[in-house]
């Protein structure tokens, strides 16, 4: 499992850690029952906090991401992949609304934003 930490981004890190893991889930880079690596262990390999990466693995299991065995670990829960998917659309809305927003204040138009998107689609820009 490959996480970056990035020290410039304005994201807090227990939250860098969320998305990837979250990321590496819906793509089933991390199947159903497979274990993570233990919080200390994260947290070494990172160089951070073991309070950083417990917020990290307490938020995953509250999100239904993850399960924790007392004495075993933390494992990837059974995942309804629909429920999933139509989560991660719905942050992909928020974000267009917010284009859609800064682009009106600029005066964009349709087709504009429309050809923005696909230039940065066809380059691999996701």
């Amino acid at each position: 499992m490959k996480i970056l930490i990035s020290n410039a981004s304005e994201q807090p890190i227990y939250e860098q850690i969320v998305d990837q893991i979250k990321a590496l889930i819906l793509r089933n880079e991390l199947p159903e029952g497979e274990s993570l690596p233990s919080i200390r262990k994260l947290a070494q390999e990172l160089q951070i906090s073991v309070i950083t990466t417990k917020r990290a693995y307490e938020e995953l299991e509250r999100e239904g991401f993850i399960e924790t065995v007392r004495g075993k670990g933390s494992f990837i829960a059974p995942q309804n992949r629909e429920l999933l998917k139509e989560k991660k659309l719905k942050i992909i809305e928020e974000k267009l609304i917010e284009v859609v927003e800064e682009s009106r204040l600029l005066d964009l138009t349709f087709e504009e934003i429309l050809e923005m998107l696909k230039i940065l689609y066809d380059e691999g820009h996701f």
